[in-house]
């Protein structure tokens, strides 16, 4: 397959076929264009088909791409086979041991996270959006690596692309619900307009990550909202008064 979609990649995942993809390199058009991977957008069927198996084909060309009916919560399931689009599980991560299976976590502003551990052979994927990020999504991907052999200081995980502070603008009762939750979660917010704070939703996912015990975490600064060419972006679609907004993929396999 030719005119494959770009990808970046982390280094604390080195040796392990994975790729945080964007919108660039797919067939989609109009608010799609053109790497749409959301099947729960009002986009062509056929042309998210596409999109799909040439993200897949990028990342790892053997393998079969499972993504999730993504519900913004903390739930980890373990997959062993693949999944049928129309049959996705309702759930914000995973987790597996088998070769030839592409994890895929779709994002559009939330943040995306790839694990593994190559020692015990156990790789994980989870969307963290603010819901699932403060129930805790990733210490359940974590934990559900190590239910199955991971050991925590052998796991590595990449934070991928997503919204970063000086875009994510969020009102007071919002601040107030993280502060209740945590008084340190004050660290994560700048004081913007009047009543309003600048999150910092990857750097707190980060510290989830860091309290969870794990071997290396790197974070990436790319900010979806703000690179229209390059990203999706929920926020941006809905300041501009779009109907609909595409989804980006990330990706990882054994």
């Amino acid at each position: 397959m030719s005119n494959l979609p770009p990808f970046y990649e982390s280094s604390v995942l080195s040796g392990i076929a994975h790729g945080f993809l964007g919108r660039k390199g797919g067939v989609s058009t109009g608010i799609y264009q053109s790497l749409n991977i959301g099947l729960g957008t009002k986009d062509s069927r056929a042309d998210i088909a596409e999109n799909r198996q040439r993200a897949i084909f990028a990342v790892a060309p053997s393998a079969a791409l499972v993504t999730l009916r993504q519900v913004h919560s903390a739930t980890a399931v373990f997959v062993d086979k693949p999944v049928a689009d129309d049959d996705r599980i309702d759930a914000d991560a995973m987790v597996t041991n088998r070769p030839n299976l592409g994890l895929g976590i779709l994002t559009a502003d939330c943040v995306p996270v790839l694990f593994a551990d190559p020692i015990s052979g156990l790789i994980g994927a989870a969307h963290a959006g603010w819901k699932g990020a403060v129930a805790g999504v990733t210490d359940a991907t974590i934990d559900l690596m190590v239910e199955k052999g991971a050991l925590r200081h052998n796991i590595v995980a990449a934070i991928g692309p997503a919204i970063q502070q000086a875009s994510y603008e969020v009102d007071d009762s919002f601040y107030q619900k993280f502060v209740a939750d945590n008084l340190g979660n004050q660290a994560f917010f700048l004081k913007g307009r009047v009543g309003h704070w600048q999150f910092n939703l990857p750097a707190y996912v980060e510290k989830r990550l860091k309290k969870a015990g794990l071997g290396m975490i790197s974070r990436s600064s790319l900010d979806t909202c703000q690179n229209s060419e390059a990203f999706f972006s929920y926020r941006r679609a809905c300041l501009s008064g779009e109907p609909d907004y595409g989804r980006q993929v990330s990706i990882i396999a054994l």
